[in-house]
């Protein structure tokens, strides 16, 4: 079976008629991708992610063939500035830092626009696993630096105090469990000892 960057060559063309199709009616790239999700069992992003990429195979014959006629493209995606990166990168920070988790700071800043808050999100993550130093250096800058270690240590404190809870509580279960033994062990023995004697 002829794959296309995963897909098989059948569920490329249903995509790209089930796009085509929800485009002519006027509905939204967004909320495509969402409904053929649902209908295919696969996740969003990785059916936005499959779209993009089979846009741009314009190598393949196959997927020319495909494509012909449908007026598919991608929309352009301009890149956020440094600036505009740092002020998304604080404010994502601020928010963290007083508990809000990531997923949800990148809701708030988009106000609710998907496919920003999914932007917003892969330019953070982005930012965090190439540039950890920008990081640190916003969060200096927001009054934050060592924000990290201090909830690091916070959580530390409070696995310890779980485990130390458990432990404690797995010695009076063990105490519990050899004195019960003992007097199991001891009635078995006084049992074997009245059968033999009767």
């Amino acid at each position: 079976m002829n794959k296309i960057n995963g897909y098989t060559e059948e569920e490329a063309k249903s995509l790209v008629e089930f796009v085509a199709g929800g485009r002519r009616e006027g509905k939204t790239l967004s909320g495509l991708f969402a409904s053929y999700a649902q209908k295919t069992g696969r996740a969003k992003g990785s059916v936005r992610n499959y779209y993009y990429a089979l846009l741009r195979c314009t190598g393949d014959k196959r997927v020319k063939e495909m494509l012909a006629g449908k007026n598919l493209k991608a929309e352009k995606i301009l890149p956020f500035s440094e600036e505009e990166t740092d002020k998304i990168l604080r404010e994502i920070l601020l928010q963290k830092s007083k508990g809000v988790s990531v997923r949800r700071a990148v809701l708030n800043l988009a106000k609710g626009d998907d496919k920003l808050m999914l932007r917003y999100q892969n330019k953070y993550r982005n930012v965090v696993g190439k540039q950890p130093e920008r990081i640190e250096r916003l969060m200096r800058e927001c009054g934050l630096a060592g924000g990290d270690d201090a909830a690091r240590r916070r959580i530390e404190e409070e696995i310890n105090e779980l485990y130390d809870k458990l432990a404690s509580s797995l010695k009076e279960e063990n105490k519990r469990l050899t004195t019960l033994i003992k007097r199991l062990t001891d009635e078995n023995a006084l049992l074997r000892l009245q059968l033999r004697n009767s």
